[in-house]
């Protein structure tokens, strides 16, 4: 005999739950009322027959039981999102959706992006920019360009390219009354920065350089993202720390120099991130080899 299954309603509130250990972000994220969540577990462990959760000052635990449940139903859901991914894709063969940093998109993809379309016009690329992680099974992203070290459960990550922090500026800047010729002589121009995760660029060079960190600390300008750091060194406002594949372009053309000879390597690199069960498909297999070839100066 076939055992019934319970109420679906109820596995997604639990796995839901599960996963956040709240009532309260499933609700949020399943779009229903916490009540709601907790009317559907209820009924979930009297159709089982089991408890699931253990309600404690104010914590939520799983049970043992729970523990050992969840695997499955969250297997289950991943098979249900995949298919349901398939079949409303047979229509979409030919959009690929990329999501980068909004920066790496301005100064580096966008110029080369002409490359791809001409070698593969059957394909519709479409660019989203965040600052987020995708969500390969929440957003509508077939792959993803990511900062880090490459390692992210489940998913393929190729290498691209790795970074080196130098100071970069307005080839003006060189010339005039002070002229900038060492490294001693940022003490006299506005720093340029970025936010977050390049914040402590600054500091690690100047150590790297040998001089004095707090240098990094004197009257200067910071930008949210790197792409307007980039823009204001170009326009002499200051010297800003440039990253290799921001600032490539703009040195080969002119825009920017490198004043002086010290390159600090960075500690992680740039990956094409795509989920594990989609790595063959032509639209994305033929997006990441141009990516790869591109990176190496091969498109």
């Amino acid at each position: 005999m076939t055992a019934r299954l319970p109420s679906l309603n109820g596995l997604r509130a639990f796995e839901a739950a599960a996963r956040h250990l709240s009532f309260t972000l499933a609700a949020s994220e399943l779009n229903v009322t916490q009540t709601a969540i907790s009317h559907q577990i209820r009924r979930l462990e009297e159709e089982l027959g089991i408890r699931l959760f253990i309600r404690q000052n104010r914590a939520l635990a799983l049970t043992p039981e729970a523990r050992d449940y969840l695997p499955g139903v969250r297997a289950a859901f991943n098979d249900l999102r995949l298919a349901t991914d398939r079949l409303l894709r047979k229509d979409d063969d030919k959009v690929l959706t990329v999501s980068t940093l909004a920066s790496l998109a301005a100064k580096w993809l966008l110029p080369r992006l002409a490359d791809f379309q001409d070698a593969h016009p059957d394909i519709d690329v479409r660019i989203t920019t965040s600052t987020s992680l995708v969500d390969f099974q929440r957003d509508d992203v077939d792959a993803a360009i990511r900062y880090g070290r490459g390692q992210w459960p489940g998913l393929r990550a190729d290498w691209l390219m790795a970074d080196e922090l130098f100071p970069v500026c307005s080839p003006s800047l060189l010339r005039g009354d002070k002229p900038l010729r060492q490294p001693e002589d940022l003490r006299g121009y506005p720093l340029l920065h970025t936010s977050n995760a390049n914040s402590d660029d600054w500091r690690l060079w100047l150590t790297a350089a040998g001089l004095p960190a707090d240098i990094a600390k004197q009257p200067g300008i910071t930008f949210d993202m790197i792409f307007m750091t980039i823009q204001a060194a170009i326009d002499g406002i200051g010297v800003a720390m440039g990253r290799t594949s921001y600032v490539k372009d703009d040195i080969a053309k002119g825009r920017l120099v490198v004043p002086f000879k010290i390159a600090l390597p960075a500690d992680a690199g740039f990956y094409l991130v795509s989920p594990e069960g989609r790595r063959e498909v032509p639209k994305l297999a033929a997006f990441r080899q141009w990516m790869i070839a591109a990176t190496q100066n091969k498109a």
